[in-house]
C-alpha cells in the first residue's frame, strides 16, 4: 500500500487531511480534561474532537458516557447531577497515576482531573495562537433532548462561533449519530456545518445520500475498512468524509489512500509523525 507521506494531498481539493484529536490527546492522557486538549494543541492537531452532556442545572460537560462511573471515581448519570456535583469527583486518576511514566509531568495533576465544561474548552482554543478547529459531538438520546442543541448554540454564540467569520471556512462543526440533533442545529444555525455519524450504513445511505442538509460524513473506521470504495460515492455526492477512530498506522495508510477528509484519532502526534507533518 502507498505510504500516507506519499499520499497526503491526495484528497479532494490537494488539502492534506485534517488530523483531528478525539477526546483531546487521550491515548496518553485521560479523556477531556483540559490536559488533553493541551496536549492535543501542543501536539500539533488541526481540530479538537469532544463529546457534550447536560447537567442537571443546565450546564455542558465534555463526557462520553451517560453514567460518570468509567472516567471517574464517582456514579450516576450525567444528566442526574449538577455541575458543582460533577466538580467534586475526580475525571482522571482511572487512567493511571500522575506518577507513571508515561504521565506527562508538565500538567498539573490535579487540573487534568476536573471536569471539563464546554465553556473552558472554548476558552482554551480562543487562548491559542493558531487556528484550531472543534467538532462537537452531542450525546443521544438523553432526558434533555433538544435543549441539548439549545445550549450548545447559546454557548456557541457567546463566543460567535455559530457561525463562520466572513469568508473564512466554520470553526466549529456539530456531529451526531442522531439526524434530529442535526436537523435541530441546521434549524437555528444553518450555517453552522453538521456531520452525520455512522455505526453503519443503513440502506438509504450507501449510494452515499446523508440526511437533509448534512453535507459530512462520519463512518467508523471499520466501515472504511469493509468498503472502501463507500468512501468515493461520498464524495461524488458531494460530501465530506470525516474517519472515527483511526489508531493504526495501517488505517491511516488507508484513509489518506483513499482521500478522506479528515482522520479522528486517540493518538495525534502519532499520526502527524506519519504523515509527515
Amino acid at each position: 500500500m502507498t505510504s500516507a507521506r506519499a499520499v497526503q494531498d491526495a484528497n479532494p481539493g490537494g488539502r492534506p487531511v485534517q488530523v483531528v484529536a478525539h477526546r483531546g490527546a487521550s491515548e496518553d492522557v485521560p479523556e477531556h480534561t483540559l490536559a488533553a486538549y493541551r496536549k492535543a494543541i501542543e501536539d500539533g492537531a488541526d481540530a479538537l474532537e469532544c463529546d457534550v452532556r447536560l447537567t442537571a442545572d443546565g450546564e455542558l460537560v465534555c463526557v462520553h458516557d451517560w453514567r460518570v462511573n468509567r472516567t471517574s471515581n464517582g456514579r450516576g448519570a450525567v444528566s442526574s447531577l449538577e455541575l458543582a456535583d460533577l466538580a467534586a469527583l475526580d475525571f482522571g486518576s482511572w487512567k493511571g497515576s500522575p506518577g507513571e511514566p508515561e504521565a506527562p509531568d508538565r500538567y498539573d495533576p490535579g487540573e487534568r482531573s476536573r471536569v471539563l465544561t464546554l465553556t473552558r474548552l472554548l476558552e482554551l482554543i480562543h487562548e491559542t495562537d493558531r487556528r484550531v478547529e472543534l467538532a462537537i459531538e452531542t450525546k443521544h438520546p438523553t432526558r434533555w433532548a433538544g435543549q441539548v442543541e439549545e445550549r450548545l448554540l447559546e454557548v456557541l454564540r457567546r463566543f460567535g462561533l455559530d457561525r463562520p467569520a466572513p469568508g473564512e471556512p466554520s470553526a466549529v462543526r456539530v456531529m451526531s449519530f442522531s439526524s434530529r440533533s442535526l436537523r435541530r442545529v441546521q434549524t437555528a444555525a444553518p450555517d453552522l456545518p453538521t456531520v452525520y455519524l455512522m455505526q453503519y450504513v443503513l440502506p438509504r445511505h450507501r449510494d452515499g445520500r446523508l440526511p437533509a442538509g448534512v453535507r459530512i460524513a462520519g463512518p467508523a473506521m471499520r466501515i472504511v475498512r469493509a468498503n472502501p470504495g463507500y468512501v468515493a460515492r461520498l464524495h461524488r455526492a458531494g460530501h465530506r468524509v470525516h474517519v472515527w477512530t483511526v489508531d493504526r498506522p495501517e488505517d491511516v495508510d488507508l484513509c489518506v489512500e483513499l482521500g478522506v477528509d479528515a482522520i479522528i484519532t486517540n493518538r495525534p502526534r502519532q499520526v502527524l509523525t506519519q504523515l509527515g507533518r
